[in-house]
């Protein structure tokens, strides 16, 4: 078990919001404090403050390195894992620090969590009781091992790792640690549903080939940065699998749900003209590739096949991503793109230039209210579209009050 001594934990107290950096230099002036305890503490402790809001203010937690608190998961993207399960039984077969566990073990009368560092298990032993989740029994032990052994249950969440032998992310299934595809008949010999949350740096494609009982995908971004690729596999296979793309900006989650054999069908028109307003889609559903989907949908058409921006000229309100008002539309070379200007916001969509290059081009500083796109419209005209931002609304979904909160 971690023990923290009288005069670490009143340090600890005294010192919580300080700089951990200027902490660590003063060590020598502590020597009954246990510095590496009280800097992983304070560090871990102003992590979960923007991380895991709810448990900020819990009393007695203990922390682990950074590393790990780096790779688990956010209060807001487990709050949502935890909308899509239940049951009478769970096992988390890769617990880590124990943020998506304790999330997704409020709809389960019974839950497992395995992690094969012990000192993740201590922390999650000690915290949990904290947490008002007594029901969930640590265990001490490698996943597979367990997974062999275990008993069926209803619910097996399942994290791997997603960095090869050699440090380098991965963009296969078959990569990462354990081989979630490999053990796939395994796992659905073990529980009537299994949640794998893989990397978003993962090919969406080579899973579903690789997971081949995939019944649902969940794209999960946060500010619009892609977080999570959670597939959901049952044991009977589905053919048409539906696939979720949610961002959560602020108070509000977008949503758009949609399938491969949508896309492929989908109609879809392309312009050579900017109309009114423009459209960015959001991090998930760029990542899913619902290029012509979103099109359709929303009755927008595309600048280009390989330019995934699009227009309108009546306002999609519920767009799930950004909207822009088109002040104009420009060849770079243009003088008056940038009159009336010193300063901008600059993307790319299918350009030949970076967005340095443009600003740097354009002698522009970077921010306020202008937003510059560099693109190509459909018979390959390369121009740089400006506007400003237009403020759209979309749904917002409910996913309430979860552990510790």
């Amino acid at each position: 078990m971690i023990a923290i001594s009288p005069e670490t934990r009143r340090f600890i107290c005294e010192h919580a919001h300080e700089d951990v950096r200027l902490l660590a230099l003063q060590a020598r002036k502590y020597p009954e404090v246990d510095m590496p305890m009280a800097i992983t503490q304070i560090a871990g402790k102003q992590t979960m403050a923007q991380k895991v809001p709810s448990w900020h203010g819990i009393e007695g937690l203990l922390y682990p390195v950074h590393l790990s608190l780096e790779q688990c998961s956010s209060e807001i993207s487990a709050r949502y894992k935890s909308t899509l399960v239940q049951g009478h039984s769970l096992a988390d077969l890769t617990g880590g620090f124990g943020i998506d566990c304790a999330f997704l073990s409020v709809h389960f009368k019974e839950v497992s969590y395995i992690e094969r560092q012990e000192q993740l298990c201590d922390i999650a032993g000690h915290n949990f009781p904290l947490l008002g989740l007594n029901h969930i029994r640590v265990y001490n032990k490698d996943s597979v091992d367990y997974l062999k052994q275990m008993p069926v249950v209803d619910y097996i969440f399942i994290d791997p790792a997603r960095r090869n032998e050699h440090g380098g992310k991965t963009i296969a299934v078959s990569d990462c640690e354990p081989d979630v595809a490999a053990l796939e008949e395994l796992l659905l010999e073990k529980a009537h549903t299994v949640m794998i949350k893989l990397s978003p740096m993962l090919d969406l494609s080579l899973a579903l080939q690789s997971l081949p009982h995939t019944a649902e995908v969940h794209i999960v971004s946060v500010q619009n940065e892609c977080k999570e690729l959670l597939l959901i596999v049952r044991r009977d296979k589905v053919d048409n699998v539906p696939i979720h793309c949610i961002n959560f900006v602020h108070n509000e989650m977008q949503k758009f749900s949609f399938s491969q054999h949508n896309e492929s069908t989908a109609p879809c028109t392309y312009t050579n003209e900017v109309g009114i307003y423009l459209y960015e889609p959001n991090a998930s559903l760029l990542k899913a590739g619902a290029f012509k989907s979103i099109a359709s949908a929303y009755e927008l058409k595309k600048l280009h096949p390989n330019s995934h921006l699009y227009t309108s000229d009546t306002l999609q309100e519920n767009f799930p991503g950004r909207c822009f008002e088109v002040t104009g539309c420009f060849s770079l070379k243009d003088k008056t793109l940038k009159e009336g200007i010193t300063k901008a916001n600059i993307a790319t969509r299918n350009f030949p230039l970076s967005p340095a290059e443009i600003r740097k081009r354009l002698k522009l500083g970077d921010g306020g209210d202008c937003y510059l796109f560099g693109t190509t419209l459909a018979e390959g005209k390369k121009v740089v579209v400006r506007g400003r931002k237009v403020t759209i609304y979309s749904s917002f979904a409910n996913i309430g009050s979860q552990a510790g909160s």
